[in-house]
């Protein structure tokens, strides 16, 4: 698949962008770069795996000329970049929508003009539906990458996007979280015991990015089907692996921007996606502004539920324990506390 190839991820430094290189650093893969702000994850990275393979760009996203200069012979690009918090995306939205959107048309612009293959933009749960101000800019940057693959039947660029849902275990989520607090002795502090989540691990995320990566048509979105678990229930699994079972819990209510239950695919694009076994694959409407062309097909017999954290499988302590066990990201800390 990347024999003798180029991939470029943007916001490598990340959990995502490590996940990929423990995938695929040691294949037949010709160049990893990673395109990144952040000098001194960066240079943690550089001496954490000391692979000739992997090179490394300074630059943001929001910066047209430092994307161009990492685009260079670039094969495929996995874009990562982004911000992710929702409370500080809500305190500065021009923020989110900087990086978010100008970031992602900026990345695409630099990958179409040098004649990329393959672009996958990696996308959340929180742009279905969405309530807050990183919602809002991931269903912007969905509509940009949908936007501009419409226009490249003379280019050699194909654009598709993949939506998550929670990432486990990744940088700034919960699960490190609730296991320092109990590491340090303080209470593991709840936002809203009944909220759901989608759960899955980074490796299927890595696994979500490459199924889009050989399946992907110019403006599909695809999802994981992907179950969930209450953040009570995440937290009790927690305490009685860890062996502290009576830790306190305190609730602290919801933050700014956040939702009860989380959505992968709204009504709308339920209706229109393929049922590709363990993925969906949200269609894009090709469709142009001569509207009176088309009629609307009849709806009879349509399933118009949406997909979400509530209606999809729900885990179980055991089933979430096994979860939890297989993530690479904790090994330390389970060792740490003897589950391991």
């Amino acid at each position: 698949m990347f024999n003798n190839k180029i991939l470029l991820i943007t916001g490598g430094t990340g959990s995502f962008g490590n996940a990929v290189l423990r995938r695929f650093l040691d294949t037949d893969i010709k160049e990893i770069r990673i395109f990144s702000r952040d000098e001194k994850k960066q240079d943690d990275m550089r001496k954490a795996y000391n692979n000739p393979k992997l090179k490394f760009y300074i630059g943001d996203v929001r910066d047209r000329n430092s994307i161009k200069d990492a685009m260079r012979n670039v094969d495929y690009v996995f874009h990562a970049a982004a911000l992710k918090q929702v409370p500080s995306c809500e305190f500065y939205p021009m923020q989110a929508v900087q990086t978010n959107v100008i970031g992602t048309a900026n990345v695409l612009d630099a990958a179409i003009d040098v004649d990329v293959e393959k672009v996958i933009v990696l996308s959340t749960d929180k742009a279905a539906y969405p309530i807050n101000a990183m919602g809002i800019s991931k269903a912007m940057m969905e509509k940009v990458a949908v936007a501009k693959s419409r226009n490249l039947e003379n280019k050699n660029t194909t654009i598709c996007c993949t939506r998550y849902g929670n990432v486990m275990a990744s940088r700034g989520s919960v699960i490190p979280l609730f296991i320092d607090q109990i590491r340090q002795g303080k209470d593991i502090t709840i936002t809203d015991p009944s909220m759901t989540r989608f759960m899955m691990s980074l490796d299927e995320a890595v696994e979500l990015v490459l199924f889009a990566f050989n399946n992907g048509d110019n403006g599909d979105i695809f999802v994981q089907k992907s179950p969930a678990a209450t953040i009570e229930l995440l937290a009790n699994t927690l305490r009685n692996m860890l062996g502290r079972p009576d830790h306190p819990i305190k609730i602290i209510g919801t933050r700014h921007g956040e939702k009860r239950y989380e959505t992968l695919l709204t009504k709308e694009e339920k209706i229109k996606s393929v049922d590709m076994g363990n993925y969906f694959k949200v269609l894009p409407d090709t469709r142009d502004l001569n509207y009176g062309q088309f009629v609307e097909s009849g709806t009879k017999d349509i399933d118009y539920t949406e997909y979400n954290s509530d209606n999809t499988e729900r885990l179980d302590e055991e089933k979430l324990r096994e979860m939890l066990l297989n993530l690479h990201e904790i090994q330390d800390d389970l060792k740490e506390f003897g589950v391991i």
